[in-house]
């Protein structure tokens, strides 16, 4: 194994394991202080808890759960997804159990449900996103939310996560009541926004198309002022006929007020269109690695 891969592959288990650590801390610190069933095998996890209490002390531990009901998915996932996929995922699934286990002794935080909801949203949401940047999952809805992705690119894994995981939240409302279950949907609202955030690039941005006659003199100014590249492209009003040049710009959100202002002091009339950019890779904004 060359140095580069072993770096990579190094830096992928260590994102495991902080991801599914902070993940765990959501669950024993907020979710489960609060009969929170927020989806998923953890979800269900806690539902089985409360249901085996009357008869086992303590009931059936979380960790014990999300071993026994992911072995069945991780089996699946390896099988559609290949070996190293699998072998992350058996890592982040088994050390997430581990997790579960050893976050439990932490001292409790006195919150009430509200903010339990808000803030082990959060945190589970960038949990799972450092594992699903690892390219693995920690099992259950988010096993089957990557495995979906996989075959159909254009359904976001957040969203994907939140459809599978209500019909676990359902499940709570039957053991914990509806008001329960309605802060446990935040949560996984909240999650699933962070997550999609975090693997589709939380760096926002703002790109402008600038329609005008005076577009050298507005690309010169933009370029000396801002220091910034800017795309002249070829267009054509279709009522006019005549042919116009397009400038195309992208600048930080502290900078589009400056782009404007100098676009209006050339030309007044100018059109402009600005609009939001997730991710920006290259010169001057996240450099390529």
């Amino acid at each position: 194994m060359g140095q580069p891969l072993k770096q990579k592959v190094i830096k992928e288990y260590l994102l495991i394991i902080v991801g599914t650590t902070l993940l765990a801390c959501a669950i024993n610190l907020f979710f489960e202080k609060q009969d929170l069933v927020t989806g998923g095998v953890t979800g269900l996890a806690i539902a089985i808890k409360a249901l085996s209490e009357p008869y086992f002390a303590g009931g059936i531990p979380l960790w014990l759960t999300n071993i026994a009901l992911n072995i069945p998915l991780f089996l699946i996932g390896t099988m559609l997804r290949g070996k190293m996929f699998g072998a992350k995922t058996l890592f982040a699934t088994f050390y997430l159990s581990f997790a579960l286990y050893y976050t439990k002794f932490l001292p409790e935080i006195p919150a009430d449900i509200l903010l339990s909801s808000l803030f082990g949203g959060v945190l589970a949401g960038i949990g799972i996103g450092l594992v699903f940047i690892a390219s693995a999952t920690t099992g259950g809805t988010d096993l089957a939310a990557s495995i979906i992705q996989h075959y159909f690119k254009h359904f976001p894994v957040g969203r994907t996560m939140m459809i599978l995981d209500a019909v676990i939240i359902a499940t709570g409302v039957f053991i914990f009541g509806p008001i329960k279950a309605m802060y446990a949907i935040i949560s996984v609202y909240i999650s699933g926004k962070v997550l999609d955030n975090m693997l589709e690039g939380i760096n926002f941005s703002k790109a402008a198309y600038i329609i005008s006659n005076k577009a050298e003199i507005i690309a010169d100014e933009i370029m000396k002022k801002m220091d910034r590249g800017i795309t002249g492209l070829n267009g054509r009003g279709m009522y006019t006929k005549q042919e116009k040049e397009i400038l195309f710009c992208v600048v930080s959100q502290k900078e589009i007020f400056q782009l404007k202002e100098i676009v209006r002091d050339i030309d007044p009339r100018a059109f402009v269109i600005v609009g939001d950019v997730r991710e920006v890779l290259g010169e001057g904004f996240i450099e390529h690695q």
